[in-house]
């Protein structure tokens, strides 16, 4: 059998223009899809069902028991608090989804927090101590920390609430202080430049530390206030958690720095270092009243994590038909975090 040049080229074409189509078919067909889902998630939002891994227990062993064995239940607390899911309402859910199946009749026997945070806003640090604190007193249970890595300034907030304080050799503490801005000026570059700039406000000092104009003296004084009351209760919340952790060396001596895990435990920030999970896990099960040969679930409970679902919150710019090309450089905070107050370690924002 023979073939034609002309024949040849027609079938080519049309293959090219058969497969082009089922692609942009399909990508028409995906994109009305994700605007469908857009559309509705706007309407109705409901958070979705946590979801349980079964993690190792102390011996290693990573079953799956039957509904009747006690629960340790595991939080991780990894990354910068208050953005992703490590903000108040995520950690609320997280806990109201811990008193439903397969959890309910009081099977948590006790709470493990895997911290390894620099910290972040106060705000979302004290939100998430208090919905752990109200959680371990309604069910009356210990919660304990493991610290494996960095448990600075909003973590060690939140790790107030933990009976006690495990972490690894090589885990950093401590940064217990609080932080507003940078905050800068470019008074004098737009004078040099010949920029000039209006602010249209209503109300005595509603500009403070508008960067476009010179600072006057004492405006930023109301802002030093709150600064100096959050440090203030801050330092109380810590030294009443943690008895061993002198008031007066803490404002005086420690400050906000960091420190190793072993020099943590001699001023009094952690129980225990130099631990392991296991150390952390064994401990806390005996804590719960979980002893000898009884065997225990171990449940690692996390927000279910949905591609869609991620791709619609996170504001994509493939949802707003723009390309972006950016070079990330200096602090890792993202822009919602600006202008907040936070118990964050400093070296994120340099």
């Amino acid at each position: 059998m023979q073939f034609s040049k002309e024949s040849l080229f027609k079938s080519s074409f049309r293959a090219f223009f058969v497969s082009f189509s089922t692609i942009l078919g399909i990508a028409v067909a995906l994109a009305l899809g994700i605007a469908a889902l857009a559309l509705f998630a706007d309407r109705v939002k409901k958070p979705e069902k946590s979801e349980l891994l079964v993690s190792q227990d102390a011996d290693g062993n990573r079953s799956l028991l039957d509904d009747s064995a006690p629960v340790l239940l595991k939080i991780s607390l990894h990354g910068i608090i208050g953005e992703g899911a490590l903000q108040t309402e995520k950690i609320e859910n997280l806990l109201l989804d811990a008193e439903e199946e397969p959890l309910k009749k009081d099977r948590v026997k006790g709470v493990l927090l895997s911290i390894n945070t620099p910290g972040g806003t106060s705000s979302d640090s004290d939100g998430i101590f208090r919905a752990l604190k109200a959680y371990k007193a309604k069910h009356r249970i210990p919660i304990y920390v493991f610290v494996d890595g960095l448990c600075a300034s909003g973590g060690m907030y939140i790790s107030a609430v933990a009976d006690q304080i495990y972490a690894t050799s090589s885990s950093v503490v401590g940064s217990i202080g609080v932080l507003l801005g940078p905050a800068f000026n470019f008074s004098k570059a737009m004078e040099k430049l010949g920029v000039e700039s209006v602010t249209l406000t209503d109300g005595k000092n509603k500009d403070m530390l508008n960067p476009f104009r010179p600072w006057k003296d004492g405006e930023d004084a109301s802002l030093k206030e709150i600064v100096a009351s959050d440090y203030a209760r801050f330092v109380n919340h810590m030294t009443t958690a943690r008895p061993r952790l002198d008031k007066e060396k803490l404002i005086q001596v420690y400050g906000a720095q960091v420190f190793d895990a072993s020099k943590g435990q001699e001023l009094g920030y952690v129980d225990v270092a130099g631990a392991t999970y296991r150390d952390a896990l064994a401990s806390l099960a005996k804590a719960a009243g979980i002893e000898g040969d009884k065997k225990y679930q171990v449940f690692e409970i996390k927000a279910t994590e949905s591609f869609v679902k991620e791709l619609l919150e996170s504001n994509h710019s493939l949802l707003k038909g723009r390309i972006i090309h950016s070079f990330e450089t200096g602090s890792l905070l993202k822009p919602e975090m600006s202008g907040k107050m936070l118990y964050l370690y400093p070296g994120l924002i340099q």
